[in-house]
């Protein structure tokens, strides 16, 4: 099977839709979570902290090349990523467990007895009894 075949059918699928609609809603998830982090969590823990701003964190390593500008190590950045990928781990482990517990619960759903099946038992019954 060639791979331009093998693309058209994942693209008929609708994996590539259910793709693109998970890109999009991490997408907005990220900026969401990325103001959770740096507009209400991390000035929460720098008041908790005695007003340290997280984000203004880093270590100077001293002047660039030619006098430019500083060198830094901004590792108050690095913190609040950090903080907005445990949040998103957390969320999408979540997401994933009831995703998993759901079918899990589909899975153990006993298939009902077809109509036929029902009547067959309950004649053989009728038929033992007598």
């Amino acid at each position: 099977m060639g791979m331009l075949t093998e693309f058209k059918e994942f693209a008929v699928k609708g994996n590539m839709v259910d793709m693109a609609v998970g890109i999009v809603i991490g997408a907005a998830f990220t900026s969401i979570v990325t103001s959770l982090v740096g507009d209400i969590i991390m000035p929460v823990v720098g008041y908790l902290t005695g007003g340290v701003d997280f984000s203004a964190l880093a270590i100077n390593l001293g002047e660039g090349l030619g006098g430019g500008d500083p060198v830094l190590v901004k590792y108050g950045l690095f913190l609040n990523a950090l903080i907005s990928f445990v949040i998103v781990s957390f969320v999408l482990f979540m997401i994933i467990k009831g995703i998993n517990k759901a079918k899990k619960a589909e899975e153990e759903v006993p298939a009902e007895t077809p109509r036929q099946e029902a009547l067959l038992e309950e004649i053989r019954d009728a038929l033992k009894r007598s």
